[in-house]
């Protein structure tokens, strides 16, 4: 096993090394990805064809800002296959506020989620109404959006500038699909990623290829 950041790890599993974060609920599993104990420490592989953290990761990601202690705001938790990972990375001292709209689906995220993780914290609320998330206290260091609306990118700076630092990371996921089906991926992230230069520094810009289609990820931090 090497490890590149104490925040993940690559383990060896069927003759390939493969990304991991260490279990915070040993014997727990989220999306039955596969457990492996190695010197006595439980870690869960990651899968970037679930995760499209860990498909930045698998892509060259430069910035992993995500360590113990982060304090990270989430948009989109859906039921909840990165937000998992992330708080193992946080671990017991950090906390990830994750917004979630949809019922089914934040049920689903409570039930085999935030129910067994103490550093979550769910906010069942639309992300375009940040001041009626009532949970969230003080700034937090990572704002991570992966939210499918055709005003992805305003909804997620107007998140950033209630709540997040300056300096702090900012991740945004852009479905080109759910933005505009005319147009090509490539041109819709361009356009999207110069929304972000008044207030943000651009620091990268991912391809999600292979493991998700006409996704990309634009990693920056925030000039506030």
């Amino acid at each position: 096993m090497e490890e590149d950041n104490p925040s993940f790890f690559w383990i060896k599993s069927e003759g390939q090394q493969k990304l991991a974060t260490e279990n915070l609920v040993p014997g727990n599993q989220v999306y039955k990805e596969k457990l492996i104990i190695k010197k006595g420490i439980e870690y869960r592989l990651w899968d970037p064809f679930r995760s499209k953290l860990a498909a930045a990761i698998m892509n060259e990601l430069e910035d992993f800002p995500f360590e113990n202690k982060t304090k990270v705001l989430y948009l989109g938790a859906s039921t909840g296959t990165t937000v998992s990972h992330i708080s193992d990375i946080v671990g017991p001292s950090g906390i990830v506020f994750a917004v979630e709209h949809a019922s089914r689906v934040a049920r689903d995220f409570l039930d085999r989620v935030a129910a067994y993780r103490k550093n979550i914290m769910p906010i069942l609320q639309d992300a375009r109404k940040p001041k009626e998330y009532f949970s969230v206290f003080g700034k937090v260091d990572v704002v991570y959006v992966d939210i499918a609306q055709p005003d992805q990118t305003e909804i997620a700076i107007d998140n950033c500038e209630m709540f997040l630092k300056k300096d702090g990371y900012f991740f945004l996921v852009i479905k080109t699909r759910s933005i505009d089906v005319t147009k090509s991926p490539k041109k819709i992230v361009e356009e999207e990623t110069q929304k972000l230069k008044a207030k943000f520094e651009i620091l990268q810009t991912i391809d999600l290829h292979p493991y998700d289609k006409d996704h990309a990820i634009v990693i920056a931090k925030f000039s506030g």
